[in-house]
């Protein structure tokens, strides 16, 4: 579907400066829209909320649906009631990158603490609301909670090396461990509730001040998500329940032995069979999250690298036709047109872009990629439509600055200098100005770039097993002046959203 014209910044809340060592949705994600508005922007794209697996992934999460606790402002529930701040006096606003282990350590237990005071004395109102919420995300909350406390009882091992009927889901083995778990699953079930009525009520605050949440969907889940293990008959998997095939890509710019991500692939033949139901759900939710939603990896719907699960790279694999427009006709009949972006990079054949236009999806247009040779000039902005989505990178990219300063050949710079001119403030802003100043309808910035920082700023390197996903920016970076001058680029490109009403 088309989108009104706008310009918007990409920011994990992780990469919020808050109290704890890590983002969350309290007063610095409230300032943050502050900025978007005062900036006169119109989006903050985040990358998937959900709890991080692998790696701490986003794209690696233990669930398709569940909110990542960390996130969980500590504070905010502090205002609420359900912990008294005393208890939050060891929390220290550490500068620098997230350091993960540390924060689940300080975090988890006051998460707790909160979540058991809530329960037992909490304000009856926010109790009816709690159960009123609990009973309409039945339908995956029950599934998720009891998986995490599996999860936590069995050492954090995947679930396939959990008692076996537990792995496969003996009813009655589910119901007996079920009730010597019930405290512990609805204590977990209390800080999924905390999550989303922080999370929704921040996306209402973006929304009173004329800002919408573009939101993140990794189309494959991890192995050991509670999703596969509750679904394991709409995943390849075999008699043990284990993968025989899994998701990744080939060799590409990104790495030369390609990218084996581990996920089980879908058996699209059995999610047809029942009408595509569990994506239906993931679609629903998605939109009721945020306004509108980035499809990762689109070219996996037309097909997909299958890699058989015994080999350690994504060398060796076949692609396997995927769902193509069937899938979006039946979420379409189901849910309307939906406001999807489509995550087109990388290896993309025609038969990709051509289910991307049939379907009327924005793809994206990343402007660290044109300069290489003739055939990127795709990403160069005289060869754009309108209906498309320009990023000067994304969170697989480098900074532009680094990029610039440390990976650029120098045909690539030359190529730069024809097409921009000799950089005057800097080549984040020259990048900033031919984004803004493109005929794409949407133009997002990595906060990065809008800070002009080099490649410490990095979000992540694919391939790379960890390190990734932990920057931060610094107190007092967002300040007015740099608000003034993407407020101007704003007015001057014609990217002004409409304030609301």
């Amino acid at each position: 579907m088309p989108f009104e014209r706008a310009s918007g910044i990409l920011l994990h809340p992780t990469s919020l400066p808050s109290a704890g060592g890590i983002g969350d949705l309290g007063a610095e994600a409230y300032a943050f829209v502050d900025f978007l508005a005062a900036a006169r922007q119109g989006l903050w794209q985040v990358l998937p909320l959900a709890p991080p697996g692998i790696g701490n992934s986003p794209y690696s999460a233990t669930s398709a649906f569940a909110g990542n606790p960390l996130l969980i402002s500590l504070e905010r529930l502090a205002e609420h009631g359900w912990i008294d701040r005393a208890s939050l006096s060891g929390l220290s606003r550490p500068q620098g990158a997230v350091d993960f282990t540390r924060v689940r350590a300080a975090k988890w237990p006051l998460l707790r603490e909160a979540a058991r005071n809530f329960l037992r004395a909490g304000n009856s109102e926010f109790l009816r609301r709690f159960e009123s919420w609990r009973q309409e995300n039945i339908w995956w909350l029950d599934d998720y909670v009891f998986f995490e406390a599996l999860r936590e009882r069995y050492g954090e091992g995947s679930w396939n090396t959990w008692p076996r009927e537990l792995a496969l889901r003996d009813p009655a083995a589910l119901d007996r461990t079920g009730r010597e778990l019930a405290g512990e699953l609805e204590l977990r079930r209390a800080i999924q509730f905390a999550f989303y009525q922080q999370w929704h009520a921040l996306h209402a605050y973006g929304r009173s001040k004329g800002i919408k949440i573009i939101g993140d969907i990794a189309i494959f889940v991890s192995y050991d998500s509670a999703d596969v293990w509750t679904h394991p008959e709409i995943f390849h998997l075999d008699g043990e329940r284990n993968p025989y095939v899994v998701a990744g890509v080939p060799p590409d710019a990104f790495s030369v032995t390609g990218q084996r991500w581990g996920c089980p692939l879908y058996r699209w033949d059995a999610l047809r069979q029942r009408g595509y139901d569990w994506w239906i759900q993931r679609m629903r939710w998605a939109t009721q999250t945020c306004d509108i939603v980035r499809l990762d990896h689109f070219r996996g719907f037309e097909a997909y690298w299958e890699i058989p699960a015994s080999e350690p790279t994504a060398v060796r694999g076949r692609w396997v036709k995927g769902p193509n427009d069937e899938l979006f006709h039946a979420l379409r009949n189901a849910l309307g047109d939906l406001p999807f972006i489509a995550e087109d990079l990388g290896f993309i054949t025609p038969e990709v872009h051509a289910l991307r236009e049939r379907l009327g999806i924005p793809g994206m247009r990343v402007m660290q990629f044109a300069f290489g040779n003739k055939g990127a000039h795709v990403y160069l902005p005289h060869n754009f439509t309108t209906n498309c989505v320009v990023y000067t990178g994304t969170h697989d990219n480098d900074t532009t600055p680094g990029w610039w300063k440390a990976s650029a050949t120098d045909e690539e710079r030359r190529a730069v200098r024809a097409y921009l001119g000799e950089s005057k403030d800097g080549i984040h802003w020259d990048f900033i100005r031919s984004a803004m100043g493109s005929v794409a309808d949407l133009c997002v910035i990595p906060l990065q770039d809008v800070l002009g920082l080099g490649s410490e700023a990095r979000m992540n390197v694919p391939s790379k097993p960890d390190g990734n996903w932990a920057w931060r920016y610094a107190l007092g970076a967002l300040t007015p002046a740099l608000a003034e001058r993407l407020a101007a680029l704003v007015e001057v490109t014609d990217r002004d959203r409409a304030l609301p009403a």
